[in-house]
Order: C-alpha cells, then structure tokens, then sequence
C-alpha cells in the first residue's frame, strides 16, 4: 500500500501541472483575443467616428474641388471655404477652362454632373467658363449642408487678424491653401515662399484679345502642329530649315476660350534654329502679333470674324517667344505644432507655369487626387507621428505632380 501510493502520487501531480499549465495559456489566449477584438473594435469606432474641422483658403476652381474632395471624405465636421473675392466677382469670371479626361474622371467620382453644367464636350475634353464651374461647385456644396456644417464666408481674407480671432477650441485641424499664384496666405502661416524653377525644354508665346461683339459660350479648343511662319521680310529664311531633315519640328499652336474671349498659345521644343533665335531675341514687339495674327486668321473656326486691323489693335501678346518654366513650392505640405494643424497648399499656390495652355486648371486637379486620403490619415491620426506621415506622403505626391508635368504636360495639353 505504501509502495503503491509512492508510485501514483508523483502522476497525478504532474497531470494537475499539467492541466494548469493547458488551463492558464488558453485563458492567456482568450484573454489576448479579447484584449486584440476589443482594441481593433475600439479603433474601428474611433476612425469611423473622427472628424476634423477644415478651412480652405480660395474658392477658385482648385479650393472649391477641394472643398467637395472635404465633404465627400467623410472625415469632416465643419467645412469653411474663405475668399476675398465677392460672389459677382467669382461667377462673373469669363474665362475657360478645359478639363482633360482624367480630371473628368475624378470630378465624376466626386459626384459632378456634367450633363447639368453648362458647356461643350470635344475629343473627351469638357469645356465651360471658370464662373460656371464655380457655381456648380457652390450649389453642391450648399446641398451638403444638411451632412456637414458648411460654411463658405467669401468677401473675407485671411489674414493674421482673421485667425486670431478664431478661438484655440475651434481652430481647423486642417488648412488648404488654394489661393493662386499671387496669394500670401502661406506667408500668413509661417510657410517657406522658396520655389524651384524648372524648364519645360521648351519655347513659347501667348496672346489674348476681347470681342465684346462676339458670344460668350463655351467653345471647343483648336489645335494645329508643325507651323512655319515666313518671316523672309525680316531677314529669316524659314524655308531652308523646314527642308532641312535635320532641323526640329515647327510650332504648336492652340485657339482657346469663349468667341468673346480668345487666347492663343504657341509653343515650340526648345531648338537653335534660326528661326527660333530670331523670335526669341527680337526687340520689334509687332512680329509675334503679326505671328498670332495670321495664325488666328488661317486656323479659327468657320463661324467667327477674322481679325482686321481694328480688332488686331486690341490684341495683347508676348513680345517674344520665352522659355516656359515650372516653378513648384519646396515645401507644399507642413505642421504648425503649436496649433496642432495640418497644411497643405494646392493649385497655383503649389505649382505655377509661366505660360498659359489653356488647360491649367488640370495641374491643379492632380494635387488633389490624393487630398481624399491626407483628410482620412489626419482626422484618425492617434498622435503626431501619424500626422506628419500623412504630410510627408502628401508633399511627395505634390512633387510627382510637378515632376510628371515637367515631363509629358506640355506633350499632353499642346504637342499632341
């Protein structure tokens, strides 16, 4: 008896061990279970239920898009869209603007009606007046109100006083600069003016003139490739370069804007031709109008007068041809810590060219595209760290932007 209760005590121990050991790393299990279900389930209500107050400065084409891109992220509290410009003055804007297809498709992904917009469609591009757009716009995000709380003060400018008398409890968590290329709301935050300058590697010209005669509707655009001017009554032999296998091709020229309205642009790759030379450095302002001129004449639609004399007067041009150069900020994205922000800034605030293609609203269109995501990373950010990786993902997308247009932009919106 003795002996057998020796032999089967040390067993049973070690099963019970056992069986604790089973019983304790299950309920470790569970445990963790638990603990990982509840924090995913508690982090999943917190970025469902974030939202982040947002101020867009500008109510341009840029800041209003921008503004929509806010709403339908689902991520904002409050929106307010400022601008100094009254209303008369924004709808009353005449200018055209013409969105490519990819901007076509993000404004439809944004909710953009185009078959209630005023304008005209032409080789997949949309046509219509900035005022028009801009209206739109508006009128969207008026119907949002019943979602989010908007708020759009135009009239007003931001500046140092207007934030000041924002209370610290009702600061924006995010601000988007959208006010052009002449703005100083990034001066106003503390944000670097430093710009770098590229070169397209090319050469061109604009021009512009008013018809109050003519219609202002919008209308498609007008493209012509491989031109050569006859500039023989001022000691230029085009002729000879144009047979020549080895010389670069002509100029692009494109006809754009409203029949009242009419812009030119002329472009050309950057060559030393003489031709080229010639317009580059003359000092007779007369030859690029004599230029658009004869080019308007031979290329305009059927349906519009030709310029005359009269008409030619009021026409304003570049004296010469220029080189076209992309200037973009350094710094396109930043945090003022002490007030917890996030910045970015968007449009020709951004990024500018010196030379108008009729198609300038498109570059801004692409720094959005990835607004929609910046507005979600910031609003479920759980610390700073989140926050400036957001920013830092938003400034490279901002540099790819203006890297991509640097490359091919002037291929799509002229040469092509």
């Amino acid at each position: 008896m003795v002996s057998g209760d020796g032999v089967g005590s040390p067993g049973t121990a070690e099963d019970q061990h056992r069986t604790l050991v089973y019983d304790t790393a299950v309920s470790t299990l569970l445990a963790v279970a638990v603990y990982v279900a509840v924090k995913v389930s508690l982090d999943s209500l917190r970025r469902w239920r974030a939202r982040v107050s947002v101020l867009i400065v500008g109510s341009g084409p840029v800041g209003l898009t921008a503004a929509l891109v806010a709403v339908r992220s689902g991520k904002v509290l409050k929106l307010t869209v400022l601008d100094e410009r009254n209303r008369s003055s924004l709808l009353c804007r005449p200018q055209q603007i013409a969105l490519d297809p990819r901007s076509v498709r993000f404004l439809l992904g944004l909710g953009v009606d185009f078959d209630n917009m005023e304008g005209c469609w032409h080789n997949e591009h949309f046509f219509t007046r900035i005022g028009v757009f801009q209206e739109y716009l508006l009128s969207i995000l008026e119907q949002k109100k019943l979602k989010v709380q908007v708020q759009v003060q135009l009239g007003t400018k931001f500046t140092e006083d207007y934030l000041r008398r924002i209370s610290h409890t009702e600061w924006p968590r995010v601000i988007v600069v959208a006010d052009g290329s002449c703005g100083d709301s990034c001066s106003v935050l503390g944000i670097s003016s430093d710009y770098t300058v590229e070169s397209c590697h090319a050469y061109g010209a604009n021009a512009t003139i008013e018809r109050l005669d003519q219609r202002q509707v919008p209308t498609p655009e007008i493209r012509a490739h491989s031109l050569y001017f006859d500039l023989s009554a001022y000691g230029v032999e085009s002729v000879r370069e144009h047979r020549n296998p080895a010389a670069k091709p002509g100029f692009h020229l494109k006809i754009y804007g409203t029949f009242r309205n009419r812009y030119m642009a002329l472009v050309c790759r950057a060559n030393d031709t003489k031709m080229v030379r010639f317009l580059r450095h003359t000092a007779n302002s007369s030859i690029m109008k004599n230029v658009f001129h004869q080019s308007f004449n031979a290329y305009k639609t059927d349906i519009e007068p030709r310029l005359n004399d009269m008409t030619l007067y009021h026409m304003q041009c570049s004296r010469r041809l220029f080189e076209i150069q992309l200037s973009h900020r350094r710094v396109s994205a930043a945090f003022i810590e002490g007030d917890n922000v996030a910045v970015t800034v968007e449009g020709e605030a951004a990024r500018v060219l010196n030379f108008d293609t009729g198609c300038g609203v498109n570059l801004g269109m692409r720094g959005l595209e990835s607004m929609g995501k910046f507005i979600y990373k910031t609003a479920t950010a759980v610390d700073q760290n989140d926050i400036l990786e957001a920013l830092s993902v938003k400034m490279q997308h901002s540099r790819r932007v203006s890297e991509d247009f640097k490359n091919t932009g002037l291929t799509d919106s002229m040469f092509s």
